[in-house]
């Protein structure tokens, strides 16, 4: 009797397939496209599953390309149903709410991304970016940010990295 996979190692295959699939786009697709930063390439940092109260079993990490980087939630399962490409639905995640947006890629299915950068010509080398990914996803999984204050949204950068949204004003 075969032995089901379990969920750390479908969520390690489906990584996986992930970034083959965008380091395929990187020498196909995206080959000579002004937006694509040469000193970086694709790397999928910090997938972990997320709690299984949180619907469909799934990862949650973060997706750098020399284009964007990414927040992608991947379901464990594949998924070849391309209903949810464009919609926006919201994750919660260290007690705020990030919109993701439905994506499909033949090779991997369904997912859902939440863009953080892009295009990415801020990072000077691939060390730079994956500290960056490893940083936000510290933010992420670390205790909740106290309860939110009126006033307008923080930019996604500013809460990710700590800075209020708009300058404080001293008298």
């Amino acid at each position: 009797m075969i032995p089901h996979p379990t969920p750390v190692e479908r969520l390690n295959a489906r990584v996986a397939e992930l970034a083959a699939l965008f380091t395929h786009i990187a020498h196909t697709r995206m080959a000579g496209v002004p937006v694509v930063n040469a000193a970086l390439q694709v790397e999928a940092i910090g997938f972990e599953c997320l709690p299984a109260d949180e619907g469909d079993p799934a990862g949650l990490g973060i997706l750098v390309t020399p284009w964007f980087m990414n927040l992608v939630r991947l379901p464990l399962q594949r998924d070849d149903a391309a209903t949810q490409v464009g919609r926006a639905h919201e994750e919660p995640l260290a007690g705020q709410r990030f919109e993701f947006i439905g994506a499909h890629e033949a090779a991997v299915g369904a997912y859902s991304a939440c863009s953080l950068f892009s295009p990415m010509f801020e990072f000077s080398d691939r060390a730079t970016a994956r500290a960056t990914a490893l940083e936000v996803l510290a933010h992420l999984r670390g205790p909740p940010l106290p309860a939110a204050r009126t006033g307008p949204m923080p930019a996604r950068r500013s809460f990710l990295f700590g800075r209020s949204a708009a300058p404080e004003v001293r008298p």
